[in-house]
């Protein structure tokens, strides 16, 4: 059975190290004018950043969420760039103390952005540092300890914050609350994707025409970062076996060879249907024996695989456990069950 390591996935929507071989830095839009989708989000960031700007003050703080690899962290540096306006970068997982975070807070210049990844992850003891920062630009220092402590506090710049999370529900509430400005990201569609692909093939000087940019982006899940993925991997089947050109043909040959289907499943996604109907009858199953099933990890199934199944209408959870559903045996060609109650919940034709 071959090993597969969620890390290396070409459709897996977090940073990891296929996209570390080229700078994806090159790949970002440096202005609003050049990120392509979230239109809803640009008119309001727009607007939020001209007012603060004619204002004289600094932008209020903005919380950005939705699934990884939908720009995120881009857009934190383009609001950095409009505003002209330095940037500091960190995560969650990285504030380990307050002490780190008062450190990055009185490096801060008048008007500059902290801008805090994974910011679900922060420690509580950070969060609570972090609330007067983000109120009243101030930090509370305890000094001593025992009866002769004494708190001093500590005038900041007036700055920006930027949180960026993937589950905006595990945000606390005092938190989220002081979140002038919140925008949800959304998956893009196929054409906002094919401009985005043609965009980046011209940056790393990949020849690619119209069809093959729409063929790269059917298949990359809504999410850019996949995209920009896929066109690096099929320019090298282009440049080998083609003519170094990227069109529909050859951009189908290769993610046909890459096994990535035209909805974006992979190997592991098919394997992961297929133990379902083949094993279990389509479900109800728990996850620990799907992860038996596959060789696979419960968390890793729970947090990278189904989320994308389940936006797409081939997975659901029940109280009794994962099920496929009628569109799931349909797309691997499987003939379902007589009666569709025999999968434990009512179905939907899609």
């Amino acid at each position: 059975m071959i090993e597969f390591n969620e890390d290396e996935r070409l459709v897996a929507p977090e940073f990891n190290s296929l996209d570390a071989e080229d700078n994806e830095n090159s790949l970002r839009p440096k202005v609003l004018a050049d990120y392509v989708g979230q239109e809803k989000v640009k008119e309001n960031l727009k607007i939020f950043i001209e007012a603060a700007k004619l204002r004289g003050e600094s932008l209020d703080h903005v919380l950005l969420y939705g699934p990884p690899g939908l720009g995120k962290t881009t857009l934190a540096g383009i609001i950095a760039n409009e505003l002209g306006v330095q940037i500091r970068v960190t995560s969650g997982p990285a504030i380990e103390k307050p002490g780190d975070l008062a450190a990055l807070l009185t490096n801060l210049n008048e008007g500059d952005i902290l801008f805090i990844d994974e910011i679900h992850r922060l420690s509580r003891q950070v969060e609570e540092v972090l609330y007067p920062a983000m109120e009243d630009f101030a930090l509370d220092i305890i000094i001593g300890k025992g009866p002769a402590a004494r708190s001093i506090r500590l005038d900041l710049p007036r700055f920006t914050l930027i949180g960026a999370t993937t589950r905006a529900g595990q945000l606390s509430a005092p938190l989220r609350d002081r979140f002038g400005c919140v925008f949800r990201l959304e998956l893009y569609s196929p054409e906002e994707l094919g401009r985005i692909v043609t965009r980046s093939a011209g940056i790393l000087n990949i020849g690619i025409d119209d069809a093959g940019a729409i063929e790269i982006a059917s298949r990359s899940r809504g999410t850019p970062r996949i995209a920009n993925r896929l066109l690096k991997r099929t320019r090298d089947f282009a440049t080998v076996l083609g003519e170094g050109v990227i069109d529909e043909y050859n951009a189908m040959q290769a993610l046909n060879r890459m096994e990535i289907d035209e909805l974006g499943l992979d190997n592991i996604d098919r394997l992961m249907l297929t133990a379902m109907i083949r094993n279990y009858n389509g479900g109800p199953v728990g996850l620990e024996t799907i992860a038996a099933s596959i060789g696979e990890e419960a968390i890793t199934i729970e947090d990278v695989y189904e989320p994308y199944l389940m936006q797409i209408g081939f997975l659901a959870r029940t109280p009794r456990g994962r099920v496929t559903t009628l569109a799931a045996y349909r797309h691997l060609e499987i003939d379902p069950p007589t009666s569709m109650d025999e999968l434990g919940f009512e179905q939907t034709s899609f």
